[in-house]
């Protein structure tokens, strides 16, 4: 037998996996969920005050309202991904994975010790939850549709 013919290929895969996908409970947050929950709230207000504190903001390359529309936006996902839904988990997974690219890239120039250790911390840790996150947003998708079975 020729090496990897045994492993189920494609959609069997797929739909085997998908099998194994056990539905949130109702209120059930795993740890995962929590901590994105918990980053997009605290970096909403960071941003938020941060915009109202600093005086001619526009001087340092910003304004206060990009800075209330970003901390708007992450409050807006941070509310979603606590009532469960799916694409505030993907649009909190699309700001990590580019909080990853931007290390990454931040990596590459890092004139420091320090500064190289923050990159690579940044990368591991925003890796990490973004893998996390993704067997929750299969679990979101598997309670969502089991509801809509239930509907029929």
């Amino acid at each position: 037998m020729a090496y990897g013919t045994d492993r189920p290929r494609g959609q069997a895969r797929d739909e085997t996996l998908r099998a194994q996908l056990t539905p949130l409970k109702a209120g059930e947050r795993p740890p995962a969920l929590l901590i994105a929950i918990l980053l997009s709230s605290v970096l909403a207000i960071a941003v938020i005050v941060g915009a109202l504190s600093v005086h001619e903001l526009s001087r340092h390359g910003g304004s206060l309202l990009g800075g209330i529309f970003l901390g708007a936006v992450l409050g807006t996902i941070s509310i979603g991904m606590y009532r469960r839904l799916y694409w505030a988990v993907l649009a909190f997974q699309a700001l990590i994975a580019f909080q990853v690219l931007v290390g990454a890239l931040a990596l590459v120039v890092a004139s420091t010790i320090l500064a190289a250790i923050l990159c690579l911390a940044s990368i591991v840790l925003g890796g990490w939850l973004f893998w996390k996150l993704v067997r929750v947003m299969g679990r979101i998708q598997a309670s969502t549709q089991g509801s809509e079975e239930n509907l029929r």
